[in-house]
């Protein structure tokens, strides 16, 4: 397997295991495990780590189709290369950061990580084009 598609596999994964953050906010919860595993009809206050938890998750999904497309294409035009692998990792790496970040609500770095993710996926775009 590429670098690209090694990359884009582990940003599925991390994308995956996200929400377990927020499974234990709910098991932390007032309502505890039943609620946790629960239909949840009565909401109880989750700490802010964990509203930024599910965002994190909500923010990464939204995006992570973007950079799906794009290492894809790159990989199927055979346009993949020593800098689409480097822009993946890149990518990985700032996703793995920005969700770090986040949960634990350091605001102005969080979205510098977020534009160094969207500079990686220029990177992909710029080998598709270039």
């Amino acid at each position: 397997m590429t670098t690209d598609l090694w990359m884009l596999t582990m940003t599925a994964v991390l994308n995956l295991s996200l929400p377990i953050v927020a499974v234990v906010a709910l098991q932390l919860s007032p309502g505890g495990l039943q609620y946790g595993l629960g239909n949840r009809d009565t909401d109880f206050p989750l700490p802010a780590w964990a509203e930024r938890s599910k965002r994190a998750h909500s923010n990464l999904t939204e995006n992570l189709a973007i950079f799906a497309v794009l290492v894809l294409v790159a990989h199927v035009s055979g346009r993949a290369n020593e800098t689409t692998a480097l822009a993946s990792t890149i990518y990985l790496l700032a996703r793995i950061a920005h969700a770090a970040v986040y949960i634990l609500g350091i605001k102005v770095v969080r979205t510098l990580i977020f534009f160094v993710g969207v500079a990686a996926e220029v990177m992909i775009v710029a080998q598709l084009f270039g």
